[in-house]
């Protein structure tokens, strides 16, 4: 039986294995998610400086409202939106794509797609 210590240690090992490829500029950020049971969050990371450019959640003051359940895809689609949104106000028109993990379906893929629609090359 699988449990969900478990599922997580092997999303730990995936998430280890990838980023020891993919790395943040200041020209193209790294667009990290973390997913939980009840939310999803995105960061726009430079990894050179070590800094956070940009973040959006479902905890953010402008989706709170909106959203009733922060764990389902439409809330996602949303914050997908919302960090493209704010990377383009800071000039950021291309990324690289770290989906932490996760599988690319679900509620990270929708992240990834409303992202993309709003304008983000990755």
């Amino acid at each position: 039986m699988i449990t969900k210590g478990d599922k997580n240690k092997a999303r730990l090992k995936r998430h280890l294995r990838v980023r020891k490829k993919i790395n943040g500029t200041v020209a193209r950020p790294r667009l990290s998610v973390y997913r939980s049971s009840k939310h999803i969050y995105a960061q726009l990371i430079d990894d050179v400086a070590g800094v956070t450019l940009a973040a959006a959640s479902t905890l953010d003051k402008e989706l709170v409202e909106k959203i009733g359940n922060g764990g389902n895809v439409d809330s996602a689609k949303l914050v997908g939106e919302l960090i493209a949104k704010r990377a383009k106000e800071q000039g950021h028109e291309t990324v690289v794509f770290d989906r932490g993990g996760y599988l690319y379906h679900g509620r990270i893929q929708a992240l990834a797609d409303a992202a993309r629609e709003a304008g983000l090359q990755f």
